[in-house]
Order: structure tokens, then sequence, then C-alpha cells
């Protein structure tokens, strides 16, 4: 898997669980962001074909087919693989993808897609209206374990007057249409009429995209090749391999030994480990705001957490500053709700709960947690304990945990960390509601769209809500968020959700790390953009004489 999304970042509706906080290929949304390389840049060289492009990742892909997948490892591999009608372009725009061109009706209800003519699926069949017609059933389909359902419920109808158009039409406006039709398109040649669940196509896919599925070795590797018939030109890579290497230090040292091109520095590998002449010789560093944050999310439904002075308690017992310059070396910035600083929804005058131990005292005193001779704070009898649970192989959310640990120790609450294989992760404990905190990250997209995460329908196992957060009026601004074209009136509802999250702490927004990809010196091609540095992928290349593969 790669270590975030992939280049051709979506919509709203993708807001992906990502393995690592260390970015490659990502998107940066913030368009002020600058973005450049920490070396100079190199002469151009005429591209020639050939060559493999590795990329470590920490944690394995759960499933290769877009919309059964919450998790940025196996959007990173399926985005290679398949392509939506639009995607977002080096600057944040939305243009067509396998839509050839796209009309919005004047009063947003309408979208007519005209499909790129002879595109073909990795197999020769021909792509036409009817992948789109099965995408779109499929991902309505009750029986279709998606979290990303609720986009396309608010379509009235989509329809195909030929095999090259399509017309998708609404209820009422819905502020998030053109985006959400991101969603990577489906074969329905080799779906129709299958349980999609059982589909080959979740270990060997099939798509349209630059590369094509070659293997899959369980625990080791994902091997793409790269598609010659593809719509946008050929990849000048002949190969791109996803390594797996649950660990960053060990990430860090194939890196430097040649077994790894690319990877998400940590930021100590940033700041300490990466700033000599030798390193900056051999490989490219770059760093940029990221689109995601970091959170400490409460299990709702535990007796210890539906009391908000307890939530609340425990963000006023953490020093998020020292997180910042502890862990990231000063390479991010605080967070305090949903939305990314910078971003036009993202409300400015929420009232973050500064770091106060003794508020945090008070406020437990008052759940009526009392001191313990342990040092420990009890309630009829019981300590005020609890277990934070992450992803294996992030050292970044480990020391974090650690810190974090530490700071609520001192506040007299006792916690325990247990880190869990990424797959595990997923399946055993989220999935089924089976943790009491978790330490993760949410990557966002361009639009604020946040209904799959806070709204109260989408607490089923497999879907965003996995904490089970529920409010009436939440609901009811995410519905308003959603449902007009006027910024403004999205900007007010925005706005009141994150300070309703601010007083409730249904999280602890800890931190937006920057990405800090690096990438080795021998490609060439990378263009640093809004988007990030992995939008024109497909024309990285490698000098003849420095082909290694």
């Amino acid at each position: 898997m790669s270590l975030v999304f992939h280049r051709r970042l979506l919509s709203g509706l993708w807001l992906l669980l990502i393995v690592t906080a260390g970015m490659t290929t990502a998107c940066s949304e913030r368009t002020s962001a600058p973005v450049a390389p920490a070396v100079q840049a190199l002469p151009a060289a005429p591209p020639v074909y050939g060559d493999t492009l590795v990329e470590g990742s920490i944690g394995e892909a759960s499933t290769l087919i877009p919309v059964l997948a919450s998790d940025s490892a196996s959007h990173s591999v399926a985005g290679q693989i398949y392509n939506g009608l639009v995607k977002y372009d080096k600057n944040l725009v939305l243009v067509g993808d396998l839509a050839e061109s796209f009309q919005v009706a004047r009063d947003g209800l309408t979208i007519t897609f005209k499909l790129r003519p002879k595109v073909t699926w990795h197999d020769g069949a021909p792509f036409t209206a009817r992948d789109v017609l099965y995408t779109y059933r499929v991902i309505i389909d009750p029986k279709t374990p998606t979290a990303y359902s609720e986009d396309f419920k608010q379509v009235a109808s989509v329809t195909a007057p030929d095999p090259h158009t399509v017309v998708v039409r609404y209820h009422k406006p819905f502020a998030p249409a053109l985006a959400s039709w991101g969603t990577g398109i489906l074969p329905a040649h080799l779906l129709e009429g299958q349980d999609i669940t059982r589909s080959p196509l979740a270990r060997k896919p099939v798509g349209t995209g630059p590369f094509k599925f070659k293997e899959w070795v369980p625990g080791q590797k994902v091997v793409l090749e790269a598609n010659p018939e593809y719509f946008e030109g050929r990849p000048y890579f002949d190969r791109y391999v996803y390594r797996l290497i649950p660990d960053t230090s060990t990430m860090y040292m194939e890196l430097k030994a040649g077994g790894v091109d690319m990877m998400g520095l940590t930021p100590v590998q940033y700041a300490r480990q990466t700033d000599n002449e030798r390193f900056r010789r051999q490989f490219n560093k770059y760093r940029y705001p990221s689109n995601s944050y970091l959170y400490l999310g409460y299990n709702l439904r535990h007796p210890l957490f539906k009391d908000q002075r307890v939530r609340r308690a425990m963000t006023a017992a953490i020093n998020k500053d020292e997180l910042i310059q502890g862990v990231l070396f000063g390479m991010g910035q605080k967070a305090n709700g949903p939305m990314i600083p910078g971003r036009w929804a993202h409300n400015p005058n929420v009232k973050d709960i500064p770091f106060d131990p003794d508020y945090a005292r008070r406020l437990l005193a008052e759940a009526g947690w009392q001191p313990g001779s342990d040092g420990i704070l009890h309630r009829d009898g019981k300590p005020l304990r609890f277990t934070i649970l992450t992803n294996q192989g992030n050292q970044q959310r480990l020391m974090t945990a650690q810190i974090i640990q530490q700071r609520l120790r001192q506040v007299g609450v006792d916690v325990r960390i247990r880190i869990v294989e990424w797959s595990a992760f997923l399946k055993e404990f989220i999935d089924k509601g089976n943790f009491e905190v978790v330490l993760l990250a949410w990557q966002t997209s361009q639009d604020p769209d946040i209904y799959d995460i806070w709204h109260s329908s989408k607490t089923k196992p497999g879907e965003l809500n996995f904490i089970g957060y529920n409010n009436p009026e939440v609901d009811r601004l995410l519905g308003e968020g959603r449902g007009t074209f006027d910024i403004e009136q999205r900007k007010k509802a925005y706005f009141r959700i994150q300070e309703i999250l601010a007083e409730e702490q249904p999280y602890t927004f800890l931190y937006v790390p920057d990405a800090l990809p690096v990438v080795s010196s021998r490609i060439r091609g990378i263009e640093p953009a809004p988007s990030g540095i992995g939008h024109n992928l497909i024309k990285w290349h490698v000098t003849k004489q420095e082909q290694r593969y």
C-alpha cells in the first residue's frame, strides 16, 4: 500500500483511515501552501520508458475493490488501477477523468457526463456507460458493505442515453455531487450478477487506470505493471511495486540501501537523519501541509466516555504544543476540529480547550473520580483506566501515545497502550467497535462534507462513525451543509458543527502533520504543485543510465 491516498484525490466521499502520518504521493489541499523540494532541481533529461518504482508501505491493503475499502492502504493501490469520472488536477480543480467532459445544469440538479471513447478495461473489454450504471447500483445496494453509499442515495436517477453519455439527476441540491463521481468505476462485465464481496477482483482487480495488476504476495508486496493502452499515455515506469515493510525505521534502512525509492519520512528522519550531503545527493525531500489530522477517538458506547466532562478532561490534560515539538519537531500545527486550518470551511473562532491539568482534575472530580492511594483516580472502587489502541509500524503515533500516557498519568488516569497489526486493527477492533480509545488519523478531501464520519446513521459495522457519535443538531447541520450550493450557508453550518464538537469533544483533535515524502534523486519529472507531488506520476521517469531494474 502507499502511505496515503494516491494522486487522484477524489471527494468528500473519501474520508480514509490513514495507516501512517508520513505522506508520499498524497495531495495537500491548502492551495496557499508552497510545495518545494529540499534540494536543487535535477537537470532536464529526455523521458525514456523502463525501470520500476518501489514505494515503501507499513500497512497492507484489505481489498482492491474501492467501494469496499475505507483505508488508505487499499485506496493507494486501487487508485493506480481504477479511474473515476472526474478527478482533482494539480491545482485542485475538478476535471474530467473517464469523463471527457461534463456539464452541470444551472440549478445544479443534473450532471451530464460525456465519456471518453475507446477506453478499455485492462482485460481489453470496452468501457461504457454500462459500467457507470453498475457502479451506481452496487454502491446503493443495501447488501453492499460500503461506507460510501450516502452520497449516491441523494441521486434521483442515473440514465444512459447512449453508451458514452451518462445523465445524473438529483432530487435537491447536493453540494458534493460532482466530486462524488470521482469514485472508482467498476467493470460491469466482470461483476454484474455476482456477490461483490466474494469477487476475485478484491485480490486481482481489473481497472482502466495507468497501471495493471500483476501480483499480490501477502505480507510482502503488490506489483503493478504499466498499462500501455492508458488513455492519458503509458506511464514511463514499467512497474510500480508497493513493498510492505511494517516499521518505518526498517523502511528507512531499505531506502538508503536502494530497496525502496520513496516513502514518507518521520519528522526525526526528516530533520536529523537525512540532514547530510550524501543523503541530499541521493534523495529529494519535500515538505508541505498534509490534508490529514490525528485524533484520539473515544468509544461513546463505553460508560466511561458517555460523560462529556471526562472527554473534556482528557483534552485539557494533553499538551498539543508538546506533541508538535516532541513528535513532529515543529513540522505541523494544532488541530481543534475536523476542518484543516486554512480551508474555507475551517472556523478560526472555535475555542479549543487549552492545556490545563488543574481544569482536567476539576472536571474529573465533578464526574465523581477521587484520588486513590495509588495515585490513580477511582470511582465506585474502580480505577480510571483505559487502553489507547493504535496501529503497528507507526513510530510517530506510538510516541504520541506515550506522551499522552505520561500527561494523563499526571492527572490520575492510568492509560495502557496497545499496538495492533493494521488489517487486524480494522477487522477485529474498529469494525466491531472493540476498543475504548483509538489513536488514528483521517485524511480529508477538498469538499468539507463530513457526513459519513459524524452522522448518527453511519454507525453500522464497516461505516466511518465507529465511535457512535449521535447529536441531532449535528445531523441536521450535516444535511444543511451538503444540501446547498451557497458557500456562506455551507460555512454557517460547518462553523456551528465545529463549535459543537469543540464543546462535546467526541474526539480530542491533536495535530495536522506536515507531509514529508522523500524520493530517489534518480527519478525525474516530479512537479510539486498545490496537490502535492503525485499528480503527474505517469510522467515520472529515470534516465537509461540510472535505471536499476
